[in-house]
């Protein structure tokens, strides 16, 4: 994607306004851990549709603390990944373990309308219908990843990380991939020149 034509990032309103629409569809639970798994975690649409429960839970089947994201499900031989689970996501899970019980590990987390896994395809084209409907402009399946780099790459500084850690979580291989999401601001370019 041509850096004129990434996705769009989403503010903190707008993603309120993606779980309020999802809230009133047919799989509000699905639906909701859907997003979160795209904004909270930063998973890509392949990985929204790979991911099984085996990689969400403990060996005694209880939910992880983290995402253990395996290569076949990411992109490229090495993308795999542990990213640790957002408290939003892990009550969104458990939500979802409530209402739909056929949780082996082996099963996707993400489901079709017949209890099927979902295709990455499918995953991408029900984000561009969600974002259509609420008249987000530009943005695509891919919003929720990049917000989430974005953000991450912002507060990184104050857990005490570097963008090193950032492209762990986005499960990048290069560092140039990682700046690429990277929504700058013009605000706190104004501002850090008051800091130096």
């Amino acid at each position: 994607m041509a850096l004129g034509k990434q996705a769009k990032t989403l503010a903190n309103g707008e993603l309120k306004r993606v779980l309020a629409e999802v809230a009133g569809s047919r799989h509000p639970v699905r639906d909701k851990v859907m997003v979160l798994l795209s904004f909270k975690a930063g998973l890509r649409a392949k990985e929204i549709a790979s991911l099984t429960w085996a990689m969400v839970t403990t060996a005694s089947g209880e939910l992880s603390d983290e995402i253990a994201l395996t290569n076949t499900a990411s992109k490229g031989k090495n993308g795999g990944r542990e990213i640790p689970m957002h408290p939003a996501l892990t009550e969104a899970l458990a939500e979802l373990r409530a209402v739909h019980p056929d949780v082996r590990p082996e099963r996707t987390v993400v489901y079709s309308e017949r209890g099927r896994s979902k295709s990455p395809e499918s995953v991408r084209q029900w984000f561009f219908h969600l974002y259509a409907r609420l008249g987000l402009r530009g943005a695509s399946s891919h919003s929720g990843r990049r917000t989430f780099v974005t953000t991450a790459a912002r507060r990184i500084s104050e857990a005490g990380g570097s963008i090193r850690d950032v492209q762990a979580l986005a499960g990048h291989a290069d560092l140039k991939s990682t700046q690429r999401y990277i929504e700058t601001s013009a605000v706190a370019r104004k501002k850090v020149i008051g800091l130096i």
